[in-house]
């Protein structure tokens, strides 16, 4: 096992119909003279000076545009039940999967409405918790969390990723597990990394310390791998690996599960691949050097499963785009098949009890397939249904592993599988309020504009009648390699408990069928991306489910481009647009903290044929002069250091200039906040806010169950 970090008698309050307010008078924005050349292209940016977020322009503009966006919130008579609902449908106890090294288990737990889940330990597995670690103790309002936890090889010492409200930056400590004392050991300034452990110490990544007051907005480069030894301050740490030469590169490391080996995984996105390579180093040679086991970065994506006999076993998608395990013999070079690709997607391998456990895509749902560690297939995996699995990682000697399965309409359970016997025992079952024959799953494949057939899932519940006049709320993302698989939601309950239908469309960019389904929408076919979500709208609509007066959609981050992109082409289809930390200015997003990275993904305006792509379709370009467009209410937040605020800033400026004033355009603008909420009660706030405006701007009166 490879050692990585790892990653919470009721009173009816009727609400009766009223006349809706008219849209808030918009804020003003001033507009300066800023233009630039792209290739002979002058494109005007009269909203540059949003990008500054130390400056008082900057931070008054927020305040006025907090203070139109709440008191338009406030007024919606909805508002206050329904965050009481959504409180109530997420208080129940949320566990993650247990793990163990030696006779101490470890997992975390919300007791329901904690903002910040709390991890414990207990000796043996059915020993009594004890507290390890709090994160609600960290800061005062609950804005601080642990974005990791990883552990030493005896499970006595723990390190952990500190993360101050919402922010990308980490700062790692040590802690004791047997006194509960936390050393003195810090280190600053880590991002995009965990900690693994190698005898008296760990490898991370970091960065040079950033100017002092833009360390949410300037560049990131020059990702540096360190071995810190507990005990010792930073200053000691020993160098391990940089590359000076090209300063828009991860580095990341890994240890396998007897520390012999580290691995540096290494990508560049930042000149548009999207590959990696791997290095390794024999840690148990005094003299050992690191190595190159993948040497060049193209486009392949490769990550180590686990080590035997002196041979690595490696996921990968080269020359298999729906994946294959490989065994690559370093001394020789040596490639062996060890799974081969499939008809489905290999979408992870995890290594336990002497056992590989294939996690495999079937049209969007998780099969596990057993394999010896030769390659030969075993048995399948019987789970409860059609959803989501995680989990089956351990170690060699384990005899027995846990996972968690989710879907639409039920919440993660934990269950204990005994590698032996192959069977599957319920561990940890959630009581959440919520009754699963209520409500049913149907996925749907339907067509996009060039005749690609797209999967979809719609929730909702029984007894449905398709009539044209549903509520819908369509969500996607399609990018990045990232599948939308089915999850459970408490918050969603309180969508479909109105009579809400909520959707999720499988956009091609995503990995839903491997390689071949997420070049279908990154670089120059990004537009297909937009085309499917509009036919998901149109499949919808023609099959009499919903109508665009009913209809809203949804997405974030990349699914904030998406959101915005068909805002801009099709505003006649939907009635409330919701994009959340949105990509929306398509032509400077690689000038901010990590955006370099998303090249491979989109391409560069420095590019003369990406830029022209991206201006056709960046959602801060394409706004339509005084057309009719859904209500928008923009999400973003102050410590997004990944999707830096300034994206919504000038996006929702030139909006509320250009757009017809029919619908209220508004931008909701978080404190102590990331790239998502900084704790479970502020993520509920933003919810409530979100639905509250969907179902105002969709003349949906609910009613709503309360305390």
């Amino acid at each position: 096992m490879l050692k990585r970090y790892l990653l919470c008698l009721l009173a009816l309050a009727v609400i009766t119909p009223g006349s809706f307010a008219e849209p808030p008078q918009r804020p003003q924005t001033r507009q300066s003279d800023q233009s630039d050349d792209y290739h002979g292209t002058v494109v005007k940016d009269p909203y540059r000076w949003l990008e500054d977020d130390n400056s008082a322009e900057t931070a008054a503009w927020v305040s006025e545009q907090n203070k139109a966006t709440f008191g338009y919130l406030e007024n919606i008579p909805f508002r206050t039940a329904l965050k009481d609902r959504l409180l109530k449908l997420n208080n129940y106890a949320r566990y993650g999967l247990p793990f163990h090294y030696g006779d101490n288990y470890f997992f975390s737990k919300n007791d329901g409405l904690q903002k910040q889940a709390v991890w414990y330990v207990q000796k043996g597995l059915h020993g009594t918790p004890e507290v390890l670690i709090d994160p609600n103790t960290l800061s005062a309002d609950g804005t601080t969390s642990l974005s990791f936890i990883t552990f030493n090889k005896s499970g006595t010492l723990a390190s952990y990723g500190q993360s101050v409200g919402g922010s990308d930056w980490k700062e790692i400590h040590v802690l004791d597990v047997n006194t509960r004392k936390v050393l003195d050991d810090k280190v600053e300034w880590a991002k995009v990394t965990g900690a693994a452990w190698a005898g008296d110490g760990f490898f991370y990544s970091r960065y040079d310390a950033p100017q002092d007051g833009h360390n949410l907005s300037a560049k990131n480069e020059n990702h540096k791998v360190y071995f810190h030894k507990v005990g010792t301050p930073q200053s000691q740490d020993r160098l391990i690996y940089e590359d000076s030469k090209n300063l828009q590169r991860f580095h990341s490391a890994g240890t396998s599960e007897d520390e012999r080996y580290l691995f540096i995984d290494i990508s560049d996105r930042g000149v548009g691949k999207d590959g990696n390579a791997i290095l390794y180093q024999d840690l148990s040679d005094p003299k050992g050097q690191l190595k190159p086991l993948i040497a060049d970065i193209t486009d392949d994506h490769y990550s180590v499963v686990d080590d035997v006999n002196g041979k690595f076993l490696v996921e990968t998608n080269k020359d298999a785009p729906r994946g294959r395990l490989v065994e690559i013999d370093p001394a020789t070079g040596q490639w062996k098949d060890i799974i081969p690709q499939g008809k489905d997607v290999l979408s992870g391998v995890s290594a336990a009890g002497h056992k590989l456990f294939a996690h495999y895509l079937q049209d969007v749902s998780t099969h596990i397939k057993v394999f010896s560690l030769a390659g030969q297939l075993e048995n399948e995996v019987e789970l409860p249904g059609l959803g989501t699995v995680s989990g089956f990682g351990g170690w060699r000697d384990d005899t027995s592993v846990f996972y968690s399965f989710s879907s639409y309409n039920y919440p993660a359970t934990i269950f204990n599988y005994d590698i032996q016997t192959r069977k599957s025992t319920l561990f940890r079952k959630p009581e959440a309020a919520f009754e699963p024959t209520n409500y049913e799953v149907e996925q749907v494949f339907y067509p996009s504009k060039d005749g690609t057939k797209v999967p979809m899932f719609m929730v909702h519940k029984k007894g449905l009648q398709k009539d044209g006049n549903n509520p819908t709320l369509l969500y996607g993302y399609g990018g990045f390699n990232i599948s939308l698989t089915p999850g459970f939601s408490p918050s969603i309950i309180a969508l479909l408990d109105e009579g809400f239908i909520y959707c999720v469309a499988n956009l091609r960019g995503g990995a839903e069928y491997g390689e071949d389904w997420h070049r279908a929408g990154m670089l120059l076919n990004k537009h297909k991306v937009f085309e499917d979500f509009i036919g998901a709208a149109e499949y919808l609509i023609s099959e009499k489910y919903t109508n665009p007066n009913k209809l809203g959609i949804q997405g974030g981050s990349n699914g904030g481009l998406l959101v915005g992109a068909v805002m801009n082409l099709r505003p006649d289809l939907f009635k409330v647009g919701l994009p959340a930390v949105g990509v929306m200015d398509m032509l400077r997003f690689h000038q901010f903290t990590i955006g370099w990275n998303w090249k491979p993904e989109y391409g560069s305006s420095e590019d003369p044929v990406n830029f022209k792509n991206l201006y056709g379709y960046s959602p801060l370009h394409n706004i339509q002069t005084g057309k009719r467009y859904p209500a928008t209410l923009i999400t973003t937040a102050d410590h997004d250091d990944r999707v830096v605020p300034a994206h919504s800033f000038k996006y929702a400026a030139a909006m509320q200039e250009k757009v017809g004033p029919e619908n209220p355009v508004l931008i909701r603008i978080d404190t102590k906040s990331g790239h998502g909420a900084s704790n479970l009660i502020k993520g509920i706030e933003l919810t409530a806010d979100i639905y509250a405006f969907l179902m105002y701007n969709l003349d949906i009166h609910p009613k709503l169950d309360v305390h």
